[in-house]
């Protein structure tokens, strides 16, 4: 029960670091703010670094592999971090929450070319995604809107890094990887920026709770209530909880950001999510949820 409410507080946060995504833009340009965001990541990471190093909890890994895999999720990370944020820009909160959440049903139709299994239920629930994603994102005259566009392109992202995650984890500490990847990600996003930006200090400051939200609560606070919960949570669950982020995204759109849905989109938000879900949740999985619960 404690896993799943720290699991559901970290959706909550991350579905509103939409939002923040949303309210940097008026502040800052997508690369500054990407740039200050990771970098804020990692500093509010490295006390935690520390601590497990203290405590001797960190695996020992070879330095070379450390590097090479957070150079690698870094740039992945600062590809598809940039797609989401300037996609944000052209778009709005709950679709970007909707759009990126897709990532779920992607990771596993890209593991089909690295010879996973891919079981019936993510096709399924692949329908339900592409047909929700119709309905909020094309348009009347079959086109999708630019932000959009970019939104989803950077979804195919975000499963590269879980699939390149997913390699690099069992050979280098996660925690590690992640300091490292954050790094790599805001220095090549603030390198960017210093050469197609402008930036002022006042700019920074108006941004302060933003950043600080974005930053440290969404990088270095969630990621650390999901790895604290996700010892004890099953991960089909945590999956299923965590995928709440759209939802999130989309209430802290309305609440916040006056954002409006019509019934179409409303229905494809609806038939997205439940396209994530099912793919994450096999038979055998739901058959064993009711199980759990006939016997307690």
């Amino acid at each position: 029960m404690v896993a799943n409410t720290l699991l559901l507080i970290t959706a909550a946060i991350w579905g509103l670091g939409f939002v923040a995504q949303v309210l940097g833009m008026n502040y800052l340009e997508p690369f500054a703010f990407i740039g200050i965001r990771f970098l804020l990541g990692a500093a509010s990471l490295l006390p935690l670094v520390v601590f497990f190093h203290h405590r001797k909890w960190l695996p020992v890994s070879p330095a070379h592999t450390v590097v090479k895999g957070s150079l690698v999720l870094g740039v992945i990370l600062f590809a598809a971090g940039s797609l989401q944020q300037v996609g944000i820009v052209y778009s709005n909160a709950s679709n970007a929450g909707f759009i990126t959440g897709l990532y779920m049903v992607i990771v596993p139709i890209i593991g089909l070319a690295l010879k996973y299994r891919t079981g019936l239920n993510t096709w399924l629930g692949c329908v339900l995604a592409v047909v929700g994603l119709f309905l909020l994102s094309v348009k009347a005259d079959f086109t999708m809107g630019y932000g959009d566009t970019l939104l989803l392109v950077g979804a195919v992202g975000w499963a590269l890094h879980i699939l390149a995650i997913d390699h690099y984890a069992p050979r280098a500490a996660p925690l590690l990887l992640s300091l490292g990847q954050f790094i790599v990600c805001g220095c090549l996003a603030m390198v960017v920026s210093v050469f197609i930006e402008t930036t002022s200090w006042e700019q920074v400051r108006a941004a302060t709770y933003v950043l600080i939200y974005a930053g440290v609560i969404t990088v270095g606070v969630a990621y650390t209530l999901q790895v604290i919960a996700q010892e004890r949570a099953d991960p089909t669950h945590a999956a299923i909880i965590l995928s709440l982020e759209a939802v999130f995204g989309a209430l802290g759109g309305y609440l916040f950001l006056q954002e409006q849905l019509s019934g179409r989109e409303l229905i494809g938000c609806v038939l997205m999510l439940m396209g994530m879900l099912v793919s994450q949740v096999t038979w055998r999985d739901f058959v064993g949820l009711f199980r759990t619960k006939a016997s307690t």
